[in-house]
């Protein structure tokens, strides 16, 4: 790893516009709770006439209780009125979270009604960004985020339950209903003693007497196909209601009761992608509070955790159905000080890109954690321990600038490949690829550090004209049947990622001269022979969400696998000599491409950013009227923000850059409505290896409407992206 020695000056104070003094207005949060008014004083009774005058034997009357009336009312409703217009007080020995939040705190402990209810950090100690004006801004901000988050997520529980209500709402045949009747106008007998069955609702604990001939039908999936059916029939006629605890096993709480809404997706049945809802986030707080992190950079961590953390592995969350990755990487926070200082990094610059905060405080958080980490990391090395957590940090490095960096990054950093030679220095000391190779048995997977090794070293390669530096672990892979663990990670099926590596050593071997035409050709022939055995029996593609399901992952990995498999084909034919993008067979291979999009999840919680290869390769060798550019584009608006930053957004840097050298002046078809959009940031031409006209390839035509290829683009305007 190359040394690199990055000076820093003293953290200067956040440069920001806005007054902590401000009153700080959250749509999103709990009001606070209203002060019970004074109660009302009574009238002054109303005064009497006259009595006529008294004998002369009669008692004058003493004055009693009555004359003190008026006198006692006015001091009631005197203390009402002081009472109301009484200025509010607030408490000074509240959270600071509803303090910045300018909220009343009810001063429980470990954590407020306020901030539990909210799912928000509850600090009662001072934190560290509490006396800096402009800390408190970028927390602010922080909190803010997280409780519009909750918020949604509060209300996708309340439609979802609305729904579920509905299900259960529905006709049911007479026998049933009879039943239901039963139960909803009897009362359950008092003398019974019945205790609520563990785990039921409820509603559902406590039944009245019934006699009922009820069927019981039990259906097995494997796959998604049903393998089993068995139907049972009990009569229940007593008096008593069945005692379900004694039936039923204890619940632990990580289990899950399937509703009925719950049922199997209908393969049928297509669902627009404007109704995919993302999966609730679990919560991390407990976890998040027990990392060690200074009080200044726990706002970056809770970024990281609430904001950062969800896009890393989508595909790998779908498949894990639940929250295991994230807590290893939440252990790895607590174990690893490189580790965390990457990840702070990268919350910092995801709080740049995403957000919009810039500035040098912002910059200034960046490169201070980016050195504390690549610090932690040369120490490890230097005392030659911990290589499991040095190779973490290392790949986490590469992996997670390629989630939230900058297109136009200016701050010094460590180039990708550099990092990676480190990585693969630690992958051969662990001894790592004979463990990959040796994983053989169909349910086990191989170490997960060696899967994003392989990850990186086969997209990367293509990156770099070079071959993948596993190459011959990944043949002997293919050769035996040896999982790689990619489906489960980024969604491509391990076969076809195999011969991705075999396609780039062939790249690599053409560019370097190795072999000549006639024997490209006849490898690409192999190749294409070896990408038609990975295809399935089944080549219709549906779309993988259910509204009952959900997501199911066998089908988002079918459809994300056939785009690469597309995408390899288009790499490989481009291979040949003489390749032209206006042939017949590349553009119908572009056109399956487009076609496959429509079966992918898209919107800033889809999955189009797990495609940044494939969209690469079939971008670049699309034509100016084909409908791949049109459909690229309306995916990218529907994405919003979420396209502006990480590898999707450099993509289609390097697309804008690709189509403006290839296509030159052209007209665009009428069925193009508008163009894909130019980034705004500067082209930097950083050496001029070569002039535009020479880099078109013999299939082009110089000065423009040619082929030009992107790995081109990207070496003469200094691009060292990792597209994956």
């Amino acid at each position: 790893m190359p040394n690199t020695e990055i000076a820093l000056l003293p953290a200067p104070p956040f440069s920001a516009s806005a007054s902590a003094s401000a009153p700080f207005s959250d749509p999103f949060s709990t009001p606070a709770p209203f002060s019970t008014p004074a109660p009302f004083s009574a009238p002054a009774p109303f005064s009497a006439p006259a009595p006529a005058p008294a004998p002369a034997s009669a008692p004058a009357p003493t004055p009693s209780s009555s004359s003190s009336a008026p006198t006692a009312n006015k001091r009631s409703s005197t203390r009402g009125a002081n009472r109301r217009t009484r200025p509010h007080t607030r408490s000074l020995s509240g959270c600071y979270t509803c303090r910045l939040r300018r909220k009343k705190c009810d001063e429980r402990h470990p954590f407020c009604r306020n901030c539990t209810g909210l799912s928000v950090t509850c600090e009662y100690e001072r934190p560290g960004w509490w006396s800096n004006v402009n800390q408190r801004k970028i927390h602010k901000e922080i909190v803010k985020e997280k409780i519009k988050q909750t918020k949604l997520d509060e209300k996708s529980r309340i439609l979802a339950g609305q729904n579920h209500r509905h299900n259960f709402a529905l006709p049911s045949p007479a026998l049933n209903a009879d039943f239901n009747r039963l139960i909803a106008t009897e009362n359950r007998d008092p003398f019974v003693s019945q205790p609520p069955a563990p785990g039921l609702p409820p509603q559902f604990a406590n039944y009245a007497p019934y006699e009922v001939d009820v069927r019981t039908e039990h259906q097995l999936f494997v796959n998604d196909v049903p393998a089993r059916h068995d139907t049972s029939f009990s009569t229940f006629n007593t008096f008593a209601p069945a005692q379900l605890q004694a039936t039923l096993p204890p619940f632990p709480n990580s289990e899950w009761f399937p509703q009925p809404s719950e049922a199997g997706p209908s393969s049928s049945t297509s669902y627009p992608i404007s109704t995919y809802v993302p999966p609730e986030p679990h919560p991390t707080l407990l976890m998040q509070m027990s990392i060690p992190v200074e009080d200044a950079d726990r706002p970056l961590l809770g970024h990281f955790v609430d904001n950062v953390l969800r896009q890393i592995f989508p595909i790998l969350e779908v498949h894990q159905k639940g929250f295991e990755r994230a807590q290893a990487i939440l252990r790895s926070l607590e174990t690893n000080k490189s580790y965390l200082h990457c990840c702070l990094s990268v919350a910092a610059t995801h709080l740049k890109t995403s957000v919009g905060m810039v500035g040098e405080d912002v910059d200034h958080n960046i490169m201070k954690h980016r050195f504390e980490a690549v610090t932690h990391l040369c120490q490890s090395l230097k005392e030659d321990k911990e290589h499991e957590q040095i190779l973490e940090a290392t790949l986490a490095m590469i992996l997670f600038h390629c989630f939230v960096g900058a297109v136009d990054e200016y701050l010094p950093d460590v180039a990708w490949n550099d990092h990676f030679l480190a990585a693969i220095n630690l992958v051969k000391r662990l001894d790592l690829p004979s463990t990959f190779i040796q994983t053989t048995a169909p349910f086990v997977q191989p170490p997960f550090n060696m899967t994003l090794t392989s990850w990186i070293d086969i997209l990367g390669a293509t990156m770099l004209g070079r071959s993948p530096q596993f190459a011959h672990a990944y043949r002997s892979n293919h050769l035996n049947a040896t999982p790689a663990g990619f489906r489960e990670l980024m969604g491509c099926d391990d076969r076809v990622m195999y011969l991705i590596s075999e396609i780039a050593c062939l790249d690599a071997l053409k560019s370097e001269g190795v072999i000549d035409d006639l024997a490209v050709c006849s490898h690409v022939s192999a190749l294409g022979s070896q990408l038609e055995y990975t295809e399935p029996l089944d080549h219709d593609l549906e779309h993988p969400y259910s509204p009952f399901s959900g997501i199911r992952p066998d089908q988002l990995t079918k459809n994300i696998t056939a785009i690469y498999r597309f995408a390899a084909r288009i790499y490989l034919c481009s291979l040949v000599p003489g390749f032209d993008r206006n042939q017949s067979s590349n553009l119908n291979l572009v056109e399956a491409v487009t076609n496959a999009l429509q079966f992918i999840p898209s919107g800033p919680d889809g999955y189009d950013r797990s495609l940044v290869w494939p969209l690469l390769i079939a971008g670049a060798n699309s034509t100016p009227h084909c409908s791949f550019r049109q459909v690229l584009y309306n995916r990218t608006v529907e994405m919003g923000e979420e396209a502006e930053f990480g590898s999707f957004a450099r993509m289609l840097r390097v697309l804008e850059e690709v189509w403006r050298l290839s296509d030159g002046p052209v007209i665009p078809s009428s069925n193009v409505n508008e163009p894909l959009p130019s980034p705004t940031y500067p082209v930097e031409q950083q050496g001029n290896l070569f002039p535009p006209t020479s880099i078109v390839s013999p299939g082009g035509v110089p000065g423009g409407r040619g082929t030009v290829h992107w790995r081109d683009v990207m070496i003469q305007n200094g691009w060292r992206y990792l597209l994956i």
